[in-house]
């Protein structure tokens, strides 16, 4: 049954990279994280491979998703109104050992704090935005088969953070339209989470970072930025509660539900300009075209492109793995 705060947790995030090789080798070899599915990108005439890496089911808040755009072409501008940091978990005993990895992959490392939390910040390779979050009660089990040992290994999601130039009529989306709350603000930092608001949030927050001084980033697909955060709900009835709420206040480009494989999706536009989606994830999750021991070993080909399968496969760039 929906409830009156249908949006649990975080459930993916799709992020426009650059090379596919370069994606591939950064998020498998030096994160660690368990390739869980290589596919195409199912809307559009021009194949993108879209990859997803997480745990080893490829479970909800443990999935970043890329589109590797480069061989498109296609180049992004970073700037406000749009989602500009991923934030990932691991135990807080494990930032000194992910800072010597990174820095011994040739990457340059930062140490922050934001809401009294740890974090150690460096690019994707393309300039997209990460962070490391030290996180001392985070239960989600890590990918088991990876270089880093469980015990320091990336537990998923922890936080996104949104650039916007003012905040008010994200306060309402967010509360009103998004079912969060609003618990802390921390300098130009405001954050919501999902849920009762006690106990552990990893996984579950949303930080906006006031930035009016910034220029418009991009929309559209290109190399560079983040394309959308998705957010897990229980069912169609659930995500249906969302949509209608959204209509009601006035978002009525909200939209129809789509087939995504391996979930159902219903997309808004937020008033900072960050692309949200509401997911319901499919019975089988990511095991409906391979199975568990066979999960991101093989391409499998979208539905849209079936027909296309040979001028797929000799158009997309080739992948190593």
């Amino acid at each position: 049954m929906a409830t009156s705060a249908p949006i649990r947790r975080h459930h993916h995030i799709t992020l426009c990279a650059g090379g596919a090789q370069e994606d591939y080798d950064f998020h498998t070899k030096v994160l660690s994280l368990k390739s869980v599915k290589k596919t195409a990108l199912y809307d559009g005439e021009v194949p993108i491979y879209h990859f997803y890496y997480g745990n080893d089911l490829g479970e909800e808040s443990t999935l970043v998703t890329t589109f590797p755009m480069r061989q498109s072409g296609r180049k992004a501008r970073k700037g406000t109104g749009q989602i500009r940091t991923l934030g990932l978990s691991v135990p807080i005993s494990a930032l000194g050992f992910w800072r010597k990895r990174l820095t011994k992959a040739g990457f340059e490392v930062r140490e922050a704090s934001r809401f009294g939390e740890r974090a150690i910040q460096f690019q994707h390779p393309c300039g997209l935005e990460y962070e490391l979050v030290g996180i001392a009660d985070d239960d989600r089990k890590p990918y088991s088969n990876g270089e880093v040992p469980s015990e320091l290994a990336i537990r998923g999601t922890h936080a996104i953070v949104v650039s916007a130039r003012e905040h008010e009529t994200s306060n309402e989306f967010m509360t009103e339209g998004w079912s969060a709350k609003r618990i802390a603000e921390d300098g130009r930092f405001v954050r919501y989470v999902f849920g009762d608001g006690s106990g552990a949030h990893t996984g579950k927050i949303v930080d906006f970072a006031l930035e009016p001084e910034l220029p418009q980033a991009s929309w559209t697909y290109g190399e560079g930025i983040v394309h959308h955060c998705a957010f897990q709900v229980d069912d169609h009835a659930a995500q249906d509660q969302v949509k209608f709420r959204l209509e009601g206040m006035g978002f009525t480009d909200t939209s129809e539900r789509k087939d995504r494989g391996y979930f159902d999706s219903i997309y808004v536009r937020t008033p900072a300009g960050a692309l949200f989606e509401a997911t319901v994830s499919k019975p089988g999750g990511m095991t409906v075209d391979e199975k568990v021991d066979q999960l991101g070993t093989s391409f499998q080909v979208p539905p849209p492109f079936r027909h296309r399968t040979k001028e797929l496969m000799e158009y997309l760039e080739p992948l190593n793995f």
